[in-house]
C-alpha cells in the first residue's frame, strides 16, 4: 500500500471517529438539558408506587423526552408531599383527606410550614375503598367495625391516607383509635399469631389490592367485616359516602361476604403553585388522552377512565377552599367543567 493511500485511510478513520464523537457529545448534551420531574409517591409495595413507574413512562413521552420523570418512593404520602413542598421533588402522591388535613394544618402538618409555594389541586386518579379485615378464624368475634374498638388494629402504615382515613371513620363514629405498627411484610403473621385483632385492607377502584395484601391473602384465609347498619348511618351523617365493593372483583377466594362496604377517598397528585401553567395543561391532558390506555395497564383505572373530569370535579370538591392549578383550570374550561367558585392559584 502507498504512502497516500495509507494517508487517506488514516484520514477517513480520524473524520469517522471525530463525527462519532461529536454525536456522543450531542447526545450528552441535550440529556444534560432534560429537566427533570420528580414523582414522589408511598412506600415500595404500596399501591401508589406500584402505578407510578406506568404514569411516568406515559409522561415522558408526551413530553417529548424534554423532561426525564424518576419516582421517589418515601415512608407515606404525608412525607412526599412535605418532600414537594420543601423542593425536593415536583409532583406529590396525596389524597383528598391529606389535603385537608394540609389545608387545616392538622395532624402531621400541624405547625408546618411549606419552604416552597403549597401543593394545588392538579390531577386526581383513582378512589381508594378502607375496609377491616381479620383472620377467617376469629372471624366470629367481629360483627361490626365497633368491636375493633379499643383493639390493636394495623390501620396501613402510620401517615398513610388510609390511615388517616379510619382516624376519621374512627372520629365519626366516637370509637377508640388503637393502631398498631408493623411492617407490611409482618401483616398476615401479626394476624395469625394474634399481635393484632385486626388489619385495614383496601381496594383500588373495587378492584386492585396493594401487592402486600395480596401476599397476605395467599397465605392465609381472611374475612371482611362490615360496618353495621347504624354505623352506616352515622358515617353519612358524618359527610363521609360508604362504597360497595364486590368481593369477586378484588379477592381470589371467599371473604365473608360477597358484598364489601368501605369509606371511599380518592388520591391523586399535585403539584405546587409555582409549577408551569403549559407543563401540568400538557401533563393532565396527555392522561386524559391515555386514560383508556391506563384502564388496560391498570384495573384502578377503571373509573378515570370512565369520567376523568368527573373525577377531577369531586376531587376538587373535597377541599373547594384549596386551589387549583392554572393548568387544571384550563382544561376544566375546556371540557365546560369549571365552577366560578373556585379559585385558580397563583404562580407565584
Amino acid at each position: 500500500m502507498t504512502a497516500g493511500k495509507r494517508g487517506a485511510i488514516l484520514l477517513g478513520a480520524a473524520s469517522a471517529i471525530a463525527a462519532v464523537l461529536a454525536v456522543s457529545a450531542l447526545n450528552g448534551a441535550a440529556a444534560q438539558e432534560r429537566k427533570s420531574l420528580r414523582w414522589t409517591t408511598a412506600q415500595v409495595g404500596s399501591y401508589g408506587y406500584t402505578v407510578a413507574a406506568s404514569m411516568a413512562k406515559v409522561l415522558e413521552q408526551a413530553l417529548g423526552g424534554e423532561y426525564t420523570v424518576t419516582v421517589q418512593p418515601y415512608q407515606s404520602p404525608t412525607v412526599s408531599m412535605k418532600a414537594v413542598m420543601n423542593g425536593e421533588g415536583e409532583i406529590a402522591y396525596t389524597a383528598d383527606i391529606g389535603m385537608t388535613e394540609f389545608a387545616e394544618r392538622t395532624g402531621p402538618f400541624k405547625d408546618y410550614k411549606p419552604a416552597q409555594p403549597e401543593l394545588v389541586h392538579t390531577w386526581y386518579a383513582y378512589p381508594m375503598e378502607s375496609m377491616m379485615a381479620t383472620s377467617a378464624k376469629d372471624a366470629g368475634k367481629f360483627k361490626c367495625w365497633k368491636d375493633f374498638s379499643g383493639k390493636p388494629v394495623y390501620f396501613s402504615q402510620a401517615g398513610f391516607q388510609n390511615w388517616l382515613n379510619w382516624q376519621r371513620i374512627f372520629k365519626a363514629l366516637g370509637y377508640e383509635f388503637k393502631h398498631v405498627q408493623i411492617d407490611n411484610k409482618a401483616n398476615a403473621d401479626a394476624l395469625e399469631r394474634g399481635t393484632i385483632v385486626g388489619s385495614a385492607i383496601y381496594t383500588t377502584a373495587g378492584r386492585s389490592l396493594p401487592p402486600y395484601w395480596k401476599e397476605s391473602e395467599v397465605r392465609m384465609d381472611i374475612a371482611v367485616i362490615n360496618p353495621c347498619p347504624d354505623e352506616v348511618a352515622k358515617l353519612k351523617a358524618a359527610g363521609l359516602a360508604v362504597a360497595e365493593v364486590a368481593a369477586k372483583n378484588a379477592f381470589t377466594k371467599s371473604v365473608g361476604a360477597d358484598t364489601l362496604e368501605g369509606v371511599p377517598i380518592l388520591f391523586g397528585y399535585n403539584v405546587r403553585a409555582d409549577m408551569p401553567e403549559a407543563l401540568v395543561y400538557k401533563m393532565i391532558t396527555a392522561f386524559y388522552d391515555k386514560r383508556d390506555e391506563l384502564a388496560k395497564m391498570e384495573p384502578g383505572f377503571g373509573p378515570l377512565a370512565k369520567d376523568f373530569v368527573g373525577m377531577q370535579v369531586q376531587g376538587i370538591n373535597a377541599n373547594p377552599q384549596i386551589p387549583v392549578h392554572a393548568g387544571l383550570a384550563k382544561f376544566l374550561k375546556e371540557h365546560n367543567a369549571w365552577n366560578d367558585k373556585w379559585k385558580i392559584a397563583s404562580g407565584a
